[in-house]
């Protein structure tokens, strides 16, 4: 789900010191195996016996925590059939023929520009057309919730600029309104951008990474695919959808196909600032903001680079909030409804407007992140 900036201006240390900030620092200090292993080792330089409790249990940590991102390290091997001592090749991203679909604005405009700074010919398929100075971003307009268009657009893309290796399928639209207000054409074209596009999308392309063995498929979900608020019935379901296509894509890439060299990474983010989600209403109370910030369309961005040149398929869950929305659902139902009540999920579309270009206001892209080629 994407969103504006929250609260007024503010001190420009403590704006961005958040849960999230919290847990990386603790990442890299009390939960790192590496900073942890010099606390024993510290107390048997003071003189302490091994037998002392503080060794023990400080070892005891040190096992525990260790076994924690052992284990988070080959599950990630596992998935992608990866191996205890060699990695993917790196990825050389001249080579690479990205499409995106919705990459005329928000995330995938960024996106596009950002990836096109580091060579790689993109391609955008968009009812609107980008505006951007890199010449190696080729625009084709598509309405993507249209098999007969996504159809035609392959065929043109493949002939004129050859086989996409990397598909990023960001497209997506949201309603606002509650299930009875929505029109046939409101959920046809909620479902059509948010949902059918991926198929049309992987229909189109996916034979010519099938054949060369090699490929990366982006899926932008939501953390509101992971559960239910009120005014979104229509946007959770969609985006509900694509989450298990993306899982039921993994499995037949791999048991049908027989190509788990194809990666597939699954981006559900929370509040993104950008335009298509700036007139929803978040609470106030400091609190709120501590946990549940908003993201910088950046750390979007950034992530999905990092994931693709990684190599490796995975689940990208940002703020760190959404870890936990999974696991809403198994609460008793008076709690659930409490945490819904905190978040004030169920009233932050209340005074939703949809708009249906780009705001003037959106301004230009973030500092570092260049359209013109270097």
């Amino acid at each position: 789900m994407e969103s504006n900036p929250r609260g007024q201006e503010g001190s420009p240390i403590f704006d961005n010191f958040d849960v999230d900030l919290l847990i990386r620092v603790l990442a890299n200090t009390a939960f790192s195996p590496f900073f942890v292993f010099f606390i024993p080792i510290f107390y048997i330089f003071q003189g302490l016996k091994l037998s002392h409790p503080i060794i023990i249990y400080t070892s005891f940590y040190y096992v525990l925590i260790s076994a924690f991102w052992f284990i988070k390290w080959y599950s990630r091997l596992y998935r992608n059939q990866g191996s205890l001592f060699f990695r993917p090749p790196s990825l050389e991203w001249n080579e690479q023929i990205v499409i995106i679909t919705g990459g005329a604005s928000g995330i995938g405009e960024l996106l596009a520009n950002t990836l096109a700074v580091r060579s790689v010919t993109v391609v955008v398929l968009d009812i609107n057309p980008i505006v951007t100075e890199n010449y190696n971003i080729a625009y084709y307009k598509c309405d993507v919730s249209k098999w007969e268009e996504v159809e035609a657009v392959s065929k043109k893309v493949i002939d004129e600029i050859g086989e996409p290796t990397i598909l990023i399928n960001n497209a997506g639209v949201v309603q606002g309104k509650p299930l009875v207000n929505l029109s046939q054409a409101d959920v046809q074209q909620t479902f059509g951008a948010n949902t059918l596009s991926h198929f049309w999308v992987l229909k189109a392309f996916l034979p010519s990474l099938l054949k060369n063995k090699s490929g990366h498929i982006i899926t932008m979900s939501s953390a509101l695919g992971m559960t239910g608020v009120a005014q979104m019935t229509d946007y959770c379901a969609s985006k509900a959808a694509v989450i298990g296509l993306h899982e039921s894509l993994r499995y037949e890439l791999d048991k049908i196909y027989k190509c788990p060299q194809i990666r597939t990474t699954l981006v559900c983010p929370g509040h993104v600032q950008t335009s298509m989600f700036s007139t929803v209403t978040f609470p106030n109370f400091p609190a709120f903001k501590f946990l549940c910030p908003s993201v910088q369309p950046v750390t979007v961005v950034k992530r999905i680079i990092a994931a693709l040149d990684d190599q490796h398929s995975q689940t990208i869950l940002l703020p760190f909030y959404t870890n936990f929305i999974p696991y809403i659902r198994h609460l008793p139902s008076f709690l659930r409804d409490l945490v819904q009540w905190i978040s004030g999920a169920d009233h932050a579309m209340r005074k939703f407007v949809k708009i249906t270009s780009r705001r003037p206001d959106e301004g230009p892209l973030p500092s570092g992140f260049s359209t013109k080629k270097e």
